[in-house]
């Protein structure tokens, strides 16, 4: 039977990790984290994935005290001009999603789309475009370069880690510690 070669995937895949996100916008990162603290509340929205990254990120931001709700939900209420909505994307354009973006434009919400294609149909609709410069096979060719991980994986994968940084940096901005962010985490576990 053939050994697996995992400490080299692992290490690959971290090399991967670590290319892509140094080559993200420190600005557009800040304009994402200026958004999120002037938003009354924030509507986090992705399918696949990318949907597991962003309700991580919005139950972060529930630990730092904010409202954040999970687009889908049963217990999501009504969208409104003061709120934002933040998608989470590869390709910019999953159908359901551009709905939603669509949905929330007409009704003067501020969109924010964290995206490998700035210019895609959600990415035009958005006020703050956040690009990850990783591959898929949706998109091929236009990051150039090639991971070793199927499908979206590395776009997802630095999904989470990049929304996990703003974390850090709304903590900065806030004056808010993890101690106080454990008092809000779930106690019905």
């Amino acid at each position: 039977m053939m050994k697996t070669r995992f400490g080299a995937h692992a290490h690959q895949i971290v090399n991967e990790l670590s290319g892509t996100l140094a080559r993200m916008s420190d600005e557009k990162a800040e304009e994402l984290t200026e958004l999120v603290l002037h938003a009354e509340r924030i509507f986090v929205a992705g399918c696949g994935r990318s949907g597991l990254a962003v309700r991580a990120f919005a139950m972060r931001l529930l630990h730092l005290g904010f409202h954040a709700c999970v687009v889908g939900e049963t217990t999501t209420p009504a969208i409104a001009e003061r709120d934002v909505l933040l998608i989470g994307s590869g390709s910019g354009a999953t159908g359901s999603l551009l709905v939603m973006a669509e949905k929330a434009r007409a009704v003067g919400v501020r969109i924010a789309l964290v995206t490998i294609r700035a210019d895609s149909p959600i990415g035009r609709l958005a006020d703050c475009v956040l690009t990850i410069p990783a591959p898929t096979p949706k998109i091929e060719g236009e990051t150039g370069f090639r991971s070793i991980q199927p499908m979206g994986s590395l776009f997802e994968q630095c999904l989470l880690l990049a929304l996990d940084a703003l974390v850090l940096g709304i903590m900065e901005k806030t004056g808010k510690d993890a101690a106080e962010m454990f008092r809000r985490h779930a106690s019905l576990e």
